[in-house]
């Protein structure tokens, strides 16, 4: 029953954040970039040059997220990231307040440890993604206090409203583009797979490097 009613808190948190930004959105021009465009700030990890472009969209709060990355990312960084075959670009589409807090402070940290947070979040997910939102604010509180940030830079992180309208231009982006809205999802050289599907995502992968020969 818990786990009920904290789906349905998530749900609400996600749609409260989706009609704020809405009209958000509505007042601003649209913008003429594609999602597949890739920024220079953003977390990417393998060759810049690599023929085969992964980018994830993952809500920091979801099971089959942390799933993904705590037991089929390390294997395809061993298979393929780390032999030049793929690059893999991480983007944030939180689906409720403790996932966008969490990918908040993640944007507020040097993008060379990101994903060493990212991935501790994940393996913390259950001691900090709690219904209670003051409770979910101390416990990743001392996940980032371990890096060294104080309480004034966890709080100023969290009333940044820029990061924060970043984040949810960027999942308005994906939903308008490519009708993005579960997670884990992934844009393989412009081709969508929604969920955490290792032989799937393999098989694609594969497919697309014997294109490549």
């Amino acid at each position: 029953m818990k786990k009920f009613k904290y789906h349905i808190l998530n749900k609400f948190f996600f749609n409260f954040f989706c009609i704020i930004f809405l009209f958000f959105c509505i007042t601003q021009s649209s913008k003429a970039t594609s999602i597949l465009d890739i920024d220079k700030d953003e977390l990417i990890i393998g060759d810049i040059n690599a023929p085969i472009t992964i980018i994830e969209y993952a809500s920091l709060s979801c099971h089959h997220c942390a799933n993904f990355h705590n037991n089929t990312l390390p294997q395809l960084i061993e298979e393929y990231v780390n032999t030049g075959k793929i690059k893999i670009v991480f983007r944030d589409f939180p689906l409720n307040y403790p996932a966008l807090m969490g990918s908040m402070l993640l944007q507020c940290i040097e993008l060379d440890i990101r994903q060493q947070y990212a991935s501790a979040l994940y393996s913390l997910q259950s001691e900090w993604v709690v219904k209670e939102v003051e409770n979910s604010k101390k416990e990743l509180f001392k996940i980032f206090q371990t890096g060294g940030m104080t309480n004034k830079q966890f709080d100023e992180c969290l009333m940044n409203k820029e990061i924060e309208t970043k984040i949810l231009q960027n999942i308005m982006d994906a939903q308008n583009e490519f009708n993005i809205n579960t997670t884990p999802s992934f844009i393989i050289n412009g081709n969508l797979i929604a969920g955490n599907k290792p032989k799937e995502l393999r098989k694609i992968i594969d497919k697309l490097l014997k294109d490549y020969e």
